[in-house]
């Protein structure tokens, strides 16, 4: 069983819970996950089955796309609503769509950010987020991110009792990027505190949440003896890819772990997927020193 569960992480669930639970689902020990996404998140979280699980790395690298909601004229500790209220400023004059538009251009491009306290990155051997539990604040250091885009998708609301303003966006962004923290960084632009109030994961290591199965599908497709219904195969998975079929004298070489002339790809692209009898068996890489493509991901079971 080898592949990609592009799951429908529902809310109130860790990432890990998913991987605890297909494992049961599946009878398999060999899942791994893309990346994490919390608990109050839903959404597209690729799961890589058997030998698919070599590639959970690239998948993770990949771009991914996020639909949400910033509320202005509250702030929370966690940057999202699990957290506690830590400041409130009541918004007595809208901000206007324009304003709005040009804060989140603002926060597109090549920027830095800094990992928010109740996060998993890891100073001194402990995870930010044991800190914060303990009424901590740590030095981080920023780290770099890309924005491909930061746009509103439909017009922005006030609400004239609580005083507060809701922001629905979309965001194309790179690996490490925290949307919780963009949605701050959004507020203080415009002089304001602000919270992320949903957030939900739309597309993820090249997959969509239209191609995504929840848990009890998965069990449905199990029950049936249909995995493949919910298994996408590791060629569609690795679609963004060029494909050279091998023939039987190479394949013999990339069997033994071999190295290819460069010749097999005439663009010269940096990784080439290669093929045999219509199905995966590696992914190689440029070697430019040498002038030879070589094993980068092995899938020859």
């Amino acid at each position: 069983m080898d592949g990609v569960i592009a799951l429908y992480k529902e809310r109130g669930m860790t990432s890990h819970d998913c991987i605890s639970k297909l494992r049961k689902i599946l009878h398999t020990k060999k899942v791994g996950h893309t990346g994490t996404l919390d608990p109050n998140v839903d959404g597209v979280l690729p799961i890589c089955i058997g030998q698919a699980t070599k590639i959970s790395e690239l998948l993770m690298h990949s771009g991914k796309v996020y639909r949400g909601a910033i509320t202005l004229g509250m702030a929370y500790d966690s940057e999202d609503l699990d957290g506690k209220l830590i400041e409130q400023v009541p918004i007595q004059k809208p901000v206007t769509n324009e304003e709005i538009d040009q804060a989140l251009a603002k926060l597109t491009g090549d920027i830095m950010q800094t990992p928010p306290m109740y996060s998993a990155v890891k100073v001194n051997g402990h995870k930010l987020y044991e800190y914060a539990r303990k009424g901590m604040t740590i030095e981080r250091e920023p780290h770099p991110i890309h924005i491909d885009y930061f746009k509103q998708i439909k017009p922005t609301t006030y609400d004239e009792n609580a005083k507060t303003q809701t922001v629905y966006f979309e965001v194309g962004c790179s690996k490490g990027t925290y949307v919780r923290t963009l949605a701050v960084d959004f507020g203080k632009i415009l002089g304001l505190p602000s919270v992320m109030s949903d957030l939900t994961r739309i597309q993820s290591g090249g997959f969509n949440i239209s191609q995504t199965s929840k848990l009890s599908e998965v069990q449905a497709a199990v029950d049936a003896g249909n995995v493949s219904a919910v298994l996408h195969p590791l060629s569609e998975a690795l679609a963004e890819y060029p494909v050279y079929q091998l023939d039987d004298s190479r394949w013999t070489i990339v069997s033994h772990g071999g190295f290819l002339d460069k010749s097999i790809c005439p663009n010269n692209d940096p990784v080439v997927r290669l093929d045999y009898q219509q199905n995966v068996k590696a992914l190689y890489k440029l070697d430019k020193s040498i002038g030879q493509y070589r094993p980068f991901r092995m899938f020859l079971a």
